[in-house]
């Protein structure tokens, strides 16, 4: 197993074992005390394990090498992970927004100040979490991890809103503000907002990727440049390249003098595809049709 490997495995197993922890945690002291954002929060934890586990099996496929049946490799497992993750941020926003929302129309419980420390423990925990998480998924192109991250950034999120929360109800308490009794309620509406957003953009990222759309343009350019730097290259007729999990595969079609040898194509092909793959460690294959070129 490589460093990168053994990074993201690390990575991953931390992220599942602080889930499991944060989720018990968050729940017992949600319904000891009945803080309804902190309950909603652990709920969503809960729903994190699961997402975890599917990135940590999906990470393990995408690594498999390329086969019979899967000539491309298994990189898209990693995208389908992100996807999964994603449908359980959305299932975890819209439960966290209908129970808060209910919670409105209740009368509000007595802030605790247990429910207040779980919340920040929550908070400091997951947001150093986000970023070597975050960290780890950038340098090894890992969409699975970088998944894994934004399910972080979204705990974040929640347990702020759930020490804000918790935080105006005291206040609310000590200075005798009624409408700040809902803090509680009206933190875990906001969290919802912002996690359906988050679900929203992974699970569009995740969709793209499978449905192959082409990479941004900017880096698009950067291989056109590269192409156009080998002497014998007269045209470019077509260049095609998308995303395939943790690395990209390039497709172009370039024209070259007709009068080339067979070897003498093949070698600016090999050309092509060294000065590609050295300057970009992401792409993984590079195919490059030949056409000929005559002058006028």
């Amino acid at each position: 197993m490589t460093v990168d490997n053994k990074s993201s495995v690390l990575a991953i197993w931390l992220s599942l074992i602080s889930n499991i922890f944060l989720t018990l945690m968050k729940i017992i002291i949600g319904l000891w005390f009945q803080s309804e954002v902190l309950l909603a929060d652990g709920l969503h934890n809960a729903g994190d394990i699961i997402a975890t586990i599917a990135a940590l099996s999906a990470m393990r496929i995408s690594k498999l090498p390329a086969d019979e049946d899967h000539p491309y490799g298994h990189g898209k497992a990693e995208v389908l992970g992100s996807g999964f993750v994603a449908f359980i941020l959305l299932i975890a926003a819209l439960y966290i927004g209908y129970h808060s929302t209910i919670a409105l129309f209740h009368e509000p419980q007595s802030p605790s100040w247990v429910a207040f420390t779980a919340a920040v423990i929550s908070t400091v925990w997951k947001y150093v979490l986000y970023k070597y998480t975050m960290r780890i998924g950038v340098n090894t192109s890992s969409k699975g991890l970088i998944a894994t991250a934004k399910d972080h950034l979204a705990d974040v999120y929640a347990s702020l809103a759930a020490v804000v929360g918790i935080g105006l109800a005291f206040v609310g308490g000590a200075y005798n503000i009624a409408w700040l009794s809902f803090g509680d309620a009206a933190a875990g509406i906001i969290v919802s907002l912002l996690v359906l957003r988050l679900a929203v953009e992974m699970g569009k990222e995740s969709f793209d990727i499978l449905m192959e759309k082409t990479v941004d343009q900017e880096k698009l350019h950067q291989y056109i440049l590269l192409i156009e730097a080998v002497p014998e290259v007269k045209r470019i007729d077509r260049i095609r390249a998308r995303e395939h999990g943790h690395y990209i595969l390039v497709d172009a079609r370039v024209s070259i003098p007709g009068e080339l040898t067979v070897q003498e194509g093949h070698d600016i092909t090999r050309v092509i595809k060294k000065s590609i793959m050295d300057q970009h460690a992401d792409v993984d294959e590079v195919l490059i049709h030949l056409n000929p070129w005559y002058k006028d």
